[in-house]
């Protein structure tokens, strides 16, 4: 099976490795079906955990081969790894100041982005697909980086990455379908809303690996630009989401366990 997947191209590689992302968040959102609401010192380490695995995977995944790979070149390291890391950061405060959404536990009125009519629901899903597109996008590159022959970059790292995005999408799924079933959708509208955001990965880690492919150069400052749009994402909205409960624990344990996972499996792979 590893055999075969190494042959494919990268870009269907990406492909793949996104679509079983998005898959996990189906999954996390078929809980939907199961149960009607979710406990809330439950849902905070699930998000305090999707947390630590991105922080996890910014540095191990991205962060590090974006240095190593611009000493190789003769360039400073820390260039592209801080030009590119702010440079996503800045565009994820650019998406979140225009794309209306919603985040978790906070009334309509609070909604963020360009002011809209759109149903809270909309709003919601919005939310954690701003969440899921650095995601993608990191995984993207990540399986480019391998083809385009970056010594620091391995295909079994690639697929941690992968998998460790996937393991942190399962409670942002959850965190979507069961919150609107308990604003009376149907279980089965819950978690076609709750899928849905997730949809957006295999379009970003498609767009990723086909960046890294056409402009090589620039792959040091396409890592460092996953890696800031993550840590934007964890700082601005995980964070926050699991803290709104004041269960500073719950969240803390979940979030040092998730870097911990990442952290093993990059390593232990990469």
């Amino acid at each position: 099976m590893m055999e075969w997947f190494a042959q494919q191209a990268p870009v269907l590689q990406a492909l793949m490795g996104t679509l079983f992302t998005w898959g996990v968040t189906a999954l996390g959102s078929a809980m939907v079906f199961f149960f009607k609401s979710i406990n809330r010192r439950v849902l905070d380490t699930m998000l305090g955990f999707a947390a630590g695995v991105m922080i996890a995977a910014s540095f191990w995944s991205l962060l590090a081969p974006a240095i190593d790979l611009a000493q190789e070149n003769g360039q400073p390291g820390w260039l592209p790894a801080v030009a590119g890391f702010l440079a996503g950061g800045a565009f994820l405060w650019l998406v979140d100041r225009i794309l209306p959404h919603l985040h978790l536990g906070l009334p309509l009125e609070e909604a963020e982005g360009i002011k809209t009519s759109w149903q809270r629901s909309i709003l919601l899903v919005l939310a954690i697909t701003l969440h899921n597109f650095p995601e993608g996008l990191a995984v993207g590159v990540a399986f480019g980086a391998v083809a385009a022959g970056i010594p620091s970059a391995t295909l079994a790292g690639a697929l941690a990455l992968a998998l460790g995005i996937g393991l942190q999408n399962f409670p942002e799924g959850a965190a979507v379908s069961v919150p609107l079933r308990r604003e009376g959708f149907s279980r089965f509208k819950a978690f076609l809303y709750g899928q849905a955001s997730g949809l957006v990965e295999p379009v970003a880690g498609v767009l990723g690996a086909v960046a890294v492919l056409l402009m090589r150069p620039l792959l040091p400052y396409a890592l460092a630009f996953a890696a800031g749009a993550m840590i934007y994402v964890v700082v601005e909205e995980l964070i926050p989401e699991a803290q709104q409960e004041k269960d500073t624990h719950a969240a803390t344990f979940g979030a040092m366990l998730g870097f911990a996972v990442m952290m093993f499996l990059d390593v232990s792979l990469g």
